[in-house]
C-alpha cells in the first residue's frame, strides 16, 4: 500500500510516455509505457503531460512544418505542398507504433504516418532533414516547457523558504556543528542560509537551460550540405529556438549533461534542507515536525511514530538526481559525427531528473509552509546546561580583560566541562569560580552570557537575503 497518497499523481489519459526504452513483447521499443515506479509516485502531471508519447509527436510536427515553413519562405516548396503539411494533425500513435515495428525506426516510422495523411502532396515532408534535426530540436521544445515548471516549483519554494525565514527572524535556537551544540542562531537565519543555497540552485539552473535550449537544423553530419544555413536560421526562429553555433549530426551532449548536472546539484540543494529539518524532528531534538495529516499513519506497528517521510523522501530522490547526471556526463563522448548510444540514456535521464525535482521541490514547499516550530522546545534546547554555549563570548571577555588568552581559553573550558551533566549550571559555575569573578564583574558574565546581541545580527542577516528579493523585483526608475 502506498504511504504517502497525497502525493501520488494521477495517470494521464491514455497511460503513454517518452520515459524507457524498454521492449516488451508486442510493444515497440521507442513508445513503451513506463513501469511502475518514479513516474506513478513522483511525477506531477503537468511534467508527464511534457515527457509523453504524444507531446513527442506533436512535436516532432511542429519542427516538421517549421522547416517546411522555411523552405516555401525560401522558395524551396511549392505552396499547395505547405498548405497540405501545414493542414496534417499529429499521426494516430498507434500507426506509428505499426510503422515502427516494420521499420525499427521511431522517427523514420513518425514521418511515414504523416505522410500517409498528407499524401503525395507530403513527398518533401522531412526534405534534407536527418532524424537528430527532427529529435533534437524538439528535445529541446520539450527541455524549455519541463525547465519552465521546474523554475516555477523553486521560485514557490524560495517564496514559502523568504515567508518562513521572515516569521522566525527572531526565533532563538542552538546552533550546531559536527551535530553538537555550538552557539545561538535564529531559525530564521538557518532557513534563510537554505534560502540563499536554492537561490544560486535556481540560477544555474537558468543558465544550464540557456544554455540546452538550442536546435539544430543542419543535416546528417551538420554540414548544412542538404539544408541551407538560411532555412535552419528561419525555422528555428518560427520555434523560438536559437541555432547551435555548430554541430555533427546531433547537438553536443556536454550541454545536457550540464543540465543535468544543474538539476543534481538543485536536488543536493534540496537534500540539505530536508536533512537539517529531519534532524530537527529527531525524538532527542524535537524543535520543527513536517506535517501530518489527521488520519496519516507513521507506522503499521508502531502506532505513536511520527517520521520525517516526506523529508526522507527527498533525500532519496537527491541520490537518484546524482546517478542521473552520472549518466549525462557519459553521454558526452559518442563517436565521430554521433552514435545512438546516448539516446536510450536521455528518455530515462532527462524526463526523470525533471520530474524527481519537480516534485521534490513541491514536496519541501508543503513542508515549509506547514511545518510545526516548536519554540519552547528550542528554547530548552538553546539554554542546556545554564548557557553553556556562550563560552567563546565568556572566553573573549577574560581575554578583552588582560588574561593571557591560552589560560582563559583552559579555564572556560574546565567549567563548561564541569557544568555538561543533568543539572549542570555553566552560569552558576563561573561565579562560584574565583579566578573568573576576579577578572570580572557579575554584571559582565551576564552581558556575556546574554543573546539578543547575537539574535539583532541573525535578524539582520535574514532582513538582508529577503530584502535583496524585495530589491531585485522593485521596477527600475
Amino acid at each position: 500500500m502506498d504511504p504517502l497518497p497525497q502525493l501520488r499523481y494521477p495517470a494521464p489519459a491514455g497511460g503513454l510516455y517518452i520515459r524507457h526504452l524498454v521492449i516488451l513483447p508486442g510493444v515497440v521499443a521507442g513508445f513503451a509505457a513506463p513501469p511502475h515506479g518514479l513516474i506513478d509516485r513522483y511525477a506531477p502531471p503537468e511534467l508527464r503531460a511534457v515527457w509523453s508519447d504524444e507531446n513527442r509527436i506533436r512535436l516532432w510536427l511542429q519542427v516538421e512544418v517549421a522547416v517546411a515553413q522555411a523552405l516555401a519562405a525560401g522558395g524551396q516548396l511549392p505552396e499547395e505542398e505547405l498548405a497540405a503539411i501545414e493542414a496534417a494533425p499529429p499521426p494516430d500513435l498507434s500507426r506509428v507504433r505499426e510503422l515502427e515495428e516494420e521499420q525499427g525506426h521511431d522517427l523514420a516510422a513518425f514521418v511515414s504516418a504523416v505522410q500517409e495523411q498528407v499524401g503525395p502532396l507530403g513527398r518533401r515532408l522531412h526534405f534534407g532533414l536527418t532524424s537528430q534535426d527532427v529529435v533534437d530540436s524538439a528535445l529541446a521544445l520539450q527541455l524549455r516547457e519541463a525547465g519552465s515548471i521546474v523554475l516555477q516549483d523553486l521560485e514557490q519554494l524560495l517564496q514559502s523558504l523568504r515567508g518562513a525565514a521572515r516569521r522566525h527572524r527572531r526565533t532563538p535556537m542552538i546552533g550546531r556543528t559536527h551535530g553538537m551544540h555550538a552557539e545561538p542562531v535564529t531559525f530564521g537565519f538557518v532557513l534563510a542560509n537554505h534560502l540563499d543555497e536554492l537561490e544560486r540552485a535556481g540560477q544555474r539552473l537558468r543558465r544550464a537551460l540557456a544554455e540546452v535550449v538550442v536546435g539544430k537544423i543542419s543535416g546528417t553530419v551538420g554540414t548544412h550540405g542538404t539544408v541551407p544555413r538560411e532555412v535552419e536560421r528561419d525555422a528555428l526562429s518560427r520555434l523560438g529556438l536559437e541555432p547551435a553555433a555548430i554541430t555533427t549530426q546531433v547537438v553536443a551532449r556536454d550541454r545536457h549533461a550540464a543540465f543535468l548536472c544543474s538539476v543534481a546539484l538543485a536536488g543536493a540543494c534540496c537534500e540539505r534542507l530536508a536533512t537539517t529539518l529531519r534532524h530537527l524532528q529527531r525524538t532527542e531534538v524535537g524543535e520543527v515536525r513536517e506535517p501530518f495529516a489527521e488520519r496519516q499513519k507513521g507506522s503499521s506497528a508502531m502506532p505513536h511514530k511520527r517520521n520525517p517521510i516526506s523529508l526522507e523522501q527527498v533525500c532519496g530522490l537527491s541520490r537518484l538526481l546524482r546517478g542521473l547526471a552520472l549518466a549525462g556526463l557519459e553521454d558526452v563522448s559518442l563517436w565521430h559525427e554521433r552514435d545512438i548510444s546516448h539516446s536510450s540514456v536521455e528518455r530515462v535521464a532527462l524526463p526523470d531528473a525533471t520530474m524527481a525535482l519537480s516534485h521534490m521541490l513541491r514536496t519541501l514547499r508543503r513542508v515549509v509552509e506547514a511545518m510545526e516550530v516548536d519554540e519552547a522546545a528550542m528554547a530548552r534546547n538553546l539554554s542546556r546546561r545554564g548557557g553553556v554555549a556562550r563560552s567563546q563570548r565568556v572566553l573573549l571577555r577574560l581575554v578583552a580583560a588582560g588574561m593571557e588568552r591560552d589560560r582563559a581559553y583552559r579555564l572556560v573550558q574546565q567549567l563548561a566541562a564541569s557544568a555538561d551533566h543533568p543539572g549542570g549550571d555553566f552560569r552558576a559555575s563561573c561565579l562560584a569560580n574565583p579566578e573568573l569573578m576576579g577578572a570580572l564583574a557579575p554584571g559582565e558574565l551576564d552581558e556575556a552570557l546574554d543573546i539578543d546581541a547575537d539574535l539583532e545580527e541573525a535578524a539582520a542577516a535574514v532582513d538582508a537575503l529577503a530584502g535583496r528579493e524585495d530589491r531585485q523585483a522593485a521596477p527600475s526608475r
